[in-house]
């Protein structure tokens, strides 16, 4: 497949649909070599991962639970058991996050954890290009100060998301319908 149809062709797998096998770690380290590629000013490389595996995703789930817990201590049991639940739908999280240089002269936080999201999204379109599958996920975990202390993540550090990765459990995926870019152009 060359470059525009990789590009054209990925699109996000729900991590209920991922499973073995995944990328070996020898293979994660050749696939960030793509997100090495990303945009980076002042050449700061802000970027930085964590792979998940195993009982780690269940480590990650305990902490994803007390999360909720402290965030909303009106939560019920259900959305704290479903909150634990997450990181183990598919076989592989990998945390991405920046490492911020605060008071940078040249690079204020936003520019690095832009950098920090080109390298993911870099990251996935490598996945793509060799058959995997994968999902970026954000939500509250990823701005609550106790799961990134948890990750050993400075106070400062921004974690972007949680990119589960896998191979589709069965088949291909329905091609989900793009917009037209040219609803998205404007000149000026």
């Amino acid at each position: 497949m060359d470059a525009m149809e990789c590009l054209l062709g990925r699109q996000s797998t729900p991590a209920a649909n991922l499973a073995e096998p995944t990328p070996s770690d020898d293979e994660i380290l050749e696939l960030l070599q793509a997100a090495m590629r990303a945009p980076d000013h002042a050449a700061l490389r802000p970027w930085r991962f964590l792979a998940i595996r195993g009982e780690r995703r269940r480590a990650l789930g305990d902490i994803f639970a007390d999360s909720l817990a402290r965030r909303n201590p009106g939560a019920t049991a259900e959305d704290v058991e479903k909150a634990r639940g997450k990181p183990v739908r598919a076989p592989l999280v990998l945390a991405v996050w920046a490492k911020i240089t605060e008071n940078h002269p040249k690079v204020p936080t936003i520019e690095q954890v832009i950098a920090t999201g080109a390298a993911a999204q870099n990251f996935l379109n490598a996945l793509h290009a060799r058959g995997y599958q994968a999902i970026w996920v954000t939500g509250a975990p990823c701005y609550d100060e106790y799961v990134k202390g948890s990750l050993g993540l400075a106070p400062k550090d921004a974690l972007v998301g949680f990119i589960h990765i896998g191979t589709m459990k069965k088949g291909t995926a329905p091609k989900k319908k793009r917009p037209d870019p040219a609803e998205f152009l404007q000149t000026w």
